[in-house]
């Protein structure tokens, strides 16, 4: 039998913001009538877990306490809303192994290995692969990778690998940063992913670049950014993801699209993440 599993993303629960918590709502009802075997979370699970230490516990306490409500099996990986941006692009709140502590005291780690018939699942924490940090991390990367050994590999995590192609040298709030990014992918040539699934531009697609390498962006489900403020790669749209696995290594997925969540454009909401800039 296939394992069903719903990748949902950018939650951004805070008991501040009720808006974002009612859409989170709707989701879980649908989760909990159609019973995927897992969910996985790819970041930004809530709202403000990288402020400073009073808020970042309530928010991050808020936003786990919802997903057991869920009354599934389900794992998440931090974004930067959660621990902080990559400190090379952080215009504030870079990720530290403060702000890692303070998730995993919460969420019990940042990174995950799960197996299920014929598949090796690993979450990544996708905001410190150019800090210090990364070390640990890449061990752990190579480890899981080994002993993934027949079964395929589906790798999950929050921000994606690229944009538009692997050799993208810019620096970019938007992707791994151009360094780490080729540690991991020559790290991935031992064991290449079937697919990377990732969250962040809150934006869904599906495509393959040059590499080859299959990426899968889940939409959000708290909110998009309005193309004012950001450009359009994919489909701005609210849902998830549900991925079928089957036990020969075939992957099946969708795009699931929910009537009940509310398009809140997060450009017209500026007393949350303040003013957003014009692209």
């Amino acid at each position: 039998m296939a394992f069903r599993l719903a990748q949902i993303s950018d939650t951004h629960l805070s008991p501040a913001h009720p808006e974002f918590t009612a859409n989170f709502d709707v989701l879980a009802a649908h989760l909990r009538e159609d019973a995927p075997d897992l969910v996985i979370n790819t970041g930004d699970v809530s709202a403000h877990g990288e402020l400073e230490e009073a808020e970042a516990q309530a928010d991050l306490r808020f936003a786990h306490a919802c997903h057991s409500t869920l009354g599934l099996d389900w794992l998440a990986v931090p974004g930067n809303h959660d621990v902080g941006n990559d400190p090379a692009v952080a215009k504030h709140h870079g990720a530290d192994a403060a702000s890692v502590a303070r998730w995993n005291s919460i969420f019990g780690a940042d990174r995950f290995v799960r197996d299920v018939p014929g598949w090796r699942l690993i979450g990544l924490n996708s905001l410190i692969t150019g800090t210090e940090l990364a070390e640990a991390q890449f061990a752990f990367l190579a480890d899981a990778l080994q002993g993934a050994e027949d079964r395929s590999v589906a790798l999950f995590q929050h921000k994606p690998l690229c944009e538009e192609s692997m050799s993208e040298s810019d620096f970019t709030y938007w992707s791994v940063l151009p360094e780490p990014r080729n540690r991991l992918w020559q790290e991935l040539q031992t064991c290449p992913p079937a697919f990377v699934a990732s969250g962040h531009l809150h934006q869904w697609r599906d495509r393959r670049d040059s590499a080859p390498l299959r990426q899968i962006w889940a939409p959000a489900v708290a909110f998009f950014v309005g193309d004012t403020w950001q450009h359009r790669l994919g489909q701005k749209t609210l849902g998830y993801v549900e991925h079928v696995l089957h036990e020969d290594g075939r992957h099946d997925y969708r795009l699931v699209e929910l009537p009940g969540l509310q398009g809140h454009d997060i450009g017209l909401m500026p007393e949350i993440y303040g003013p957003q800039t014009p692209v």
